[in-house]
Formats: structure tokens, sequence, C-alpha cells
């Protein structure tokens, strides 16, 4: 299928071939036939994208203190490396698509239905169920595009709260502004339009509101209240999209005493007190569609709000505008100033981008087939079969997932060896088109299972979600795959139990499992080793990690998604400390910081204290309220009279150490690189585990028992 992406680290729209999405949950697929250009969002991304790295460090100026306090611990090197990677990322443009429903995972739709949803501009979407709705017989294709865009000024308009007779402004009359007049005047109000262009302020006066044109020289507060015999008008809505705050000031001097503001659009936010405290105006921002936005319980999961607690659901606003379309109450079609086929949707942002005239640009969709557009598997490269391997001898390696991990590190690890890249899948599909066609794959597909079936594929990098982690291993394990793993193994001991299972089957005979456990590899740990193994007594570890705080929403806190941070990242610190105790672990002990009332945020803040046969200890501490100035991981090593202490993969000193001193790296190195190399040798040259599948389990059980202690204690 055929899908709209664009750089953000040049600007640059381009139409890429994905395979077919998956269907979600509680969701469906729809097969687009129109969908909607959002001039303002997609503007401002297009504009970014275009700008140098210091015109969008500007634009972003909370990242930049991120980006310099990263430099300070990480290195130069690796935070433009890590910077680069997060603007190679795809973004998908678009959020108005209309279409008809090719698959359903949902009661309330059935395949053949036409809907509007906030997919992006694709051939085929997938979106949840509260994030589409049915399109009624007598409204278009055309008309229904404009429901996601309508949905967000209908939001505005809930949160004012405007009661029939109320006079309303509406400061901007974009896409939005335009259409938030039409709802306004269809529930009653008396509405003022203010805009700069005189033939956006005539169309909303053929709408039924009162139009004031703004120029240089307006007085925009005597312009607005000329309209009304009130001492100020009940309510404004801000559309406007501008870095000023004039539009703030303006409305707040525009409003009566205890008047309503609302923000819709982009303005500064710079506000007088005093205009707001004299009046006792409120102020707030709207959030896109309605409530439900941006919640992955909703949203994703497709659970839904009950009416009677929360009347306006993003998915009922669009009903709602729907209605209002069905009744001819709310009229788009003089909103459309030009169409283009996808093909050519690097024009249409061309448009976007240099008519200042342009509102409803909509892209269409030729109907190429079925067979076609809903294919699960895409050929990247036409010069490589993707049924045959092109040499006998080489290594062919298929990786399941393709976000940033896997596509920053561990693609361009694969790829600096003699293997050939076959298959990368994902579920969305556009990820894995560009950074499959970018690394050299010969295929991306969302058919996981027909991959890990592939009799082209010899090696599965499971890359994904850490909750699919030990399915996808035991999966590729039972159909003869050799399997690299992203940490963490598994969530649970039963899932351990089924992994190791897995790797003890016939099916598995001759195959091998490696976890990426990669810090072991980094150069100056190895260095340590080396050092250490001189000096055969037992050893003290203290690691701190100064992990930075992730939200408490994330998916990687989420128990049943990310399995937590000890399990999914500080699995590596009990590795490290394994590997260079060169001894099993004896037991293994976590408490957390705070009240023991156990929730996603606290896990992240603990102490977890290891013992190991050979008599040595380790302590990890493993925090999240630290300050990014700090090093972030940091390693000290006491044993026989002399200390070793590592800074972040980038220096390793010696105290009291004969003959060592110190070590220094140009750039951090977690032997990420090193990892994989040596993995890929070691099955070419049929040699010993890289870690004992013993270790690995070992190391994974003890990460899984420290979380279950933290979250039981």
């Amino acid at each position: 299928m055929r899908t709209v992406i664009q750089s953000l680290s040049s600007g640059k729209t381009s139409v890429i071939d994905s395979p077919l999405p998956v269907v979600l949950d509680k969701g469906v697929l729809s097969h687009a036939t129109r969908s909607l250009i959002s001039i303002g969002t997609e503007k401002s991304l297009v504009k970014f994208g275009q700008g140098n790295l210091a015109q969008k460090a500007r634009q972003q100026p909370d990242k930049v203190k991120a980006v310099v306090d990263k430099v300070a611990t990480d290195g130069a090197i690796a935070t433009l490396d890590s910077v680069r990677s997060k603007l190679n990322q795809p973004i998908q443009m678009g959020y108005c698509s209309v279409g008809n429903v090719v698959d359903s995972n949902c009661e309330e739709f059935s395949v053949g239905d036409r809907i509007v949803c906030n997919g992006p501009h694709a051939e085929v979407v997938s979106v949840s169920r509260n994030l589409a709705a049915k399109i009624p017989s007598n409204v278009s294709d055309d008309e229904a595009t404009f429901v996601p865009v309508a949905a967000i000024g209908l939001q505005g308009i809930r949160l004012i709260n405007p009661s029939l007779g109320e006079t309303v402004v509406v400061m901007g009359l974009g896409l939005i502004g335009l259409l938030t007049v039409q709802l306004l005047v269809a529930q009653g109000c008396n509405v003022i339009g203010t805009d700069y262009d005189e033939s956006k302020v005539k169309l909303a006066e053929g709408y039924g509101a009162s139009g004031v044109v703004l120029t240089s020289d307006t007085d925009v507060v005597q312009a607005v209240k000329s309209h009304t015999s009130l001492d100020g008008v009940d309510a404004v809505i801000i559309t406007a999209s501008t870095n000023s705050s004039d539009p703030i000031t303006h409305a707040a001097q525009c409003c009566r005493k205890r008047g309503r503001i609302v923000l819709v659009g982009v303005t500064g936010l710079q506000l007088n007190r005093a205009d707001f405290y004299e009046k006792e105006l409120t102020f707030q921002v709207s959030c896109s569609y309605g409530a439900g936005r941006y919640d992955p319980f909703h949203e994703e999961e497709g659970n839904d709000y009950p009416i009677g607690y929360v009347r306006w659901t993003e998915k009922r606003n669009f009903e709602a505008v729907l209605q209002l379309m069905q009744q001819g109450r709310l009229s788009v079609k003089e909103l459309i100033t030009s169409r283009y086929s996808v093909e050519d949707a690097g024009d249409a942002y061309s448009e976007v981008t240099s008519n200042k005239n342009a509102m409803g640009i909509l892209l269409e969709y030729p109907d190429r087939g079925a067979e076609t557009v809903l294919a699960k598997t895409v050929n990247l490269n036409q010069s490589l079969s993707s049924t045959v391997k092109s040499t006998i001898d080489k290594l062919a390696v298929s990786f399941i997932g393709s976000g940033n991990y896997a596509s920053r590190i561990l693609m361009p690890a694969f790829q600096s060896t003699d293997v050939t890249l076959d298959t990368v899948v994902n579920r969305g599909g556009v990820g894995g088109s560009h950074h499959g066609a970018e690394k050299g794959f010969k295929a991306v597909s969302t058919d996981a299972d027909a991959v890990l079936k592939s009799e082209t594929t010899d090696v599965i990098v499971v890359a994904t979600r850490h909750d699919t982690h030990a399915k996808f291993v035991c999966d590729a394990l039972h159909q003869g795959k050799h399997v690299f793993v992203e940490k963490p193994l598994g969530l649970t001991h039963a899932e351990l139990d089924a992994v190791q299972a897995a790797v003890m089957s016939d099916a598995a005979a001759g195959k091998s499992l490696m976890i990426g456990f990669n810090r072991r590899f980094a150069p100056l740990v190895e260095n340590m080793k080396t050092l250490l193994d001189a000096k055969p007594q037992p050893k003290c570890f203290n690691f701190t990690m100064n992990a930075g705080a992730i939200p408490g929403d994330s998916w990687v806190q989420s128990i049943e998604q990310g399995g937590g941070r000890i399990i999914g990242e500080a699995c590596h610190l009990i590795d490290l400390m394994r590997f260079l105790a060169g001894s099993p672990i004896k037991s293994i002990s976590a408490m957390a910081m705070g009240e023991n009332t156990f929730d996603e945020v606290t896990e992240d803040k603990a102490v977890i204290s290891l013992q190991f046969e050979d008599g040595s200890i380790g302590s990890i501490q493993y925090f999240a309220n630290g300050g990014k100035v700090f090093p972030k991981e940091r390693l000290e090593v006491f044993v026989g009279d002399a200390v070793l202490q590592l800074d972040n993969y980038r220096s390793l000193r010696g105290f009291g150490w004969q003959g060592f001193k110190y070590k220094r790296s140009l750039r951090q190195n977690k032997g990420q690189t090193i990892c994989v190399q040596r993995y890929v040798d070691t099955l070419k040259s049929g040699k010993q585990a890289l870690i004992p599948l013993s270790e690995i389990l070992e190391v994974s059980r003890a990460a899984v028992t420290a979380a279950e202690q933290i979250r039981s204690s």
C-alpha cells in the first residue's frame, strides 16, 4: 500500500510502499478513498523538518538542555548520533481519513462500512474503534474528511460551554476557525470572526457571523466590541497560529467580566495578570478532538468511557459533527481548494507551504486492487528475491521490531557483519519500510508468523516491546531458528520456564539463544575483566545507575507491557556484575524507595543487593530521581587494596592498581556492535555460545526475582 511519510531531518515528503498494518484488538482497518491535509498541523511539521539543526533547536528550546546534559555525560559524538537517529524516524502525516472497512475486531463496525477516522495519509489505516465513526449515506467522502478537524473546533466550544444567545469571538479564520464559526452558529450563538484575510472573513460572514478584517492599524478590542451591546463578549475561542501573545491579550480585553477564553490554536502565552485578575477570566487550552485524546486506555486499547460520566469523547464528537453534516447545518464544500492523487503528495505539501490561500487540500486514493493494497509483505529491493537466499553460505537475518533501538543500534550492527538482511517486521509497516530500505533488507512485512516459518531466514532478532519477547523467542526456537533477543528475555518466571523448555526442544536442537547483554562486551569493561581476573579474591561491586525519570504512564513502566525498569533495564547491571565476578549468583534482595504501596513509578528507585558463590558482593543503586548532569552509569570495584572506577563506558580509572591508572575512549561504547559481531562469528564458526544459556537464565531470573521482591515488600 502507498503511505505518505515525512522526514523530520530534511522536511522531505515521500510516498512509499508499506505492508498492510495489523488490525488492533478493538479496532478496524480502513481502505481509504480520501484524506484531508491539515494546513496548520502538517505545515508546521514540514517547516520544522526543513530547518537546520540550529533552527530546530530554537523551535524546541526545552529539548536543548537535555541535549547539552547528554553531551556532558555521553559525549558529543554519541549525542549527535542519538539526535540524528531521532530525526531519522519516519513520521506518518495526516489525521483525517475516509474509507471502507476491510477488517474489523469490534462489533460496531463490519466489513464494507464507510467510516471517517483519524488515520494518516495511507491507502489502508489501522485505528481504534474509539477514533472512527460511521458516515451517514447522504454525507460524501469529501465532506467526511473534515470531521476530525471540525471535532477539534467542537471540543474547544464544549470547553467554553456557550448558551443560546451568547456572543463568542473566533480569532483566526483558518480551516478550524471557519468550521468553529459554523458550529457556534448552529448552537444559536452570536459569532464574531476576526482575521487578516478579507476572503476568509467574507466566508465567515456567509456562515452567519459578523466579520472583522484585521490590519496593522485595527484596534481589535474596539472593533469586536462594536458588534455587541454588552460590555465585552461572553467568550473567545482562539484558533489562530502565531508566536505572538497578542491574541491572548486581545481576547482578555474583549471579554466581559467572568468571560471565558479557550485556546485551540497555537500562540504565545505571556499573560497579563491584571487583564485576567480584574475580570476573573477563565483560560483553558483545548486538547484535540475531545476526552480520551492521548489516553492509551481509550485510544490504543479501545476502551470507552461510560457516557453517563463522560458525555463527549473523541468518537462522540466525530458523530456529532457528522450529524450536523447530515442535517445540512455544516458546509465544507467551499473550503476545498485543491485535490491531488496520493502519488502527488509531494506537490500537495509544496502547496501547503507556498500557497497562503490554501484551505482544504484533499488526497485521493485510486483503486489499485485488493491484492496490491492489502499485501502483508512488500519487497524493498527488487534486485533481491525475498524467497531465495542470495548467497547460500551467508546467514539470513530477519528482524521482528524496528523501533528506535533496533533501527539505530541493532540493524547497523548486523549490517556491519557478513550476513544477508532478509525481512523486517513491525505492526504498522511504515517504520519497517523506511528502515528496511535504508539498511538493505529484502522485504518488509507485518506478518510475523510468516517470517518465523520462512525457509529463507536463519536468525530471528526479537526487538519488540518487552511483553512479546518470550513468545517470539519460543515461536522462533520451535521453528528451528537461531534467536538474538533484546533484553529482557521474559517478564515472569513462567515465561522464562517456557523459553527454557523451547530451547531444549527437539526443534531447537543445534540452535542458539543469545540475549543483548551488551555491556559485558564494552571495551573498557573487557579491560576491567582482564585486570580483575588477575586478582582472584572476592570483590565488592558498587553500581550507581542514574536512570532518569520516565513518565509513569509509559509502556516501559507498565508491569504488563514493559515489565518495569528493574526487569527492563537493571537486568543489564545484574549481568555485568555476574560477568565481572565470574561466579554464579547465590542470592538477591531488593527494596524500593518510599512506603510500600507499590505503583509503576516507585519501582525505578531501588537498591538491589547481590551475593555470589565465590564470596563477592554487589550493590546496584537504580535511581530515577537524579540529575542528568551526573554520569548515567558508574561502576566501582573494590578488591585487593585497589579500586577500579568505570564512568559511563567512556573512562576507566585505577586507584592503587599496579601498572594501570587511566584509560579513556573518545566516545561512549556500551559494546552493542561488538556483541552482535561476535555473535555472528560464533554462529558461522560453530564456536561455543558467547553467553551460556544457564547464565542467561540465571541473570533473567534474578531480575524477575528482584522486581517481585520490590512489588511484594
